[in-house]
């Protein structure tokens, strides 16, 4: 009997499972702001419901991860949240923070596809004879 080799490690498929963690993290934390905002100011209604709506989109955001163009689907959703400054400034503060952990992420990401194309990645060496 011959043994079929291992499949190759994908670490895009790793990657893309961030991505999704990273959507929902940002979506209860989107949601957990609706509460600091409230015992400061009252909030109305229109905001209320723009902020269960943006983390809708991002937990809906996470079946779009496979896709190419999910760069500048996470990019319109964090322009959404930066004009929150405007009438929820704590939105817009959250807003800040992700788009620098996704601007670290997808730096990571490139980083990853540069060293894959390079043949430098720990799962691309050859096992070593034993």
């Amino acid at each position: 009997m011959s043994e079929q080799p291992a499949p190759p490690v994908d670490p895009m498929k790793g990657f893309r499972g961030v991505m999704s963690a990273m959507f929902v993290i940002e979506a209860i934390v989107v949601l957990l702001a609706l509460l600091v905002v409230d015992k400061d100011d009252s909030i109305t209604a229109a905001q209320g419901w723009f902020t269960g709506a943006i983390a809708l989109a991002l937990v809906m955001s996470c079946g779009l991860v496979k896709r190419g163009w999910i760069t500048w689907w996470v990019a319109a959703l964090h322009v959404a949240l930066l004009a929150c400054f405007v009438f929820l400034p704590a939105l817009g503060a959250v807003g800040v923070l992700f788009a620098c952990a996704w601007g670290w992420m997808f730096w990571a990401r490139e980083d990853v596809r540069k060293r894959m194309a390079e043949g430098r990645l720990s799962s691309q060496r050859e096992p070593e004879q034993q």
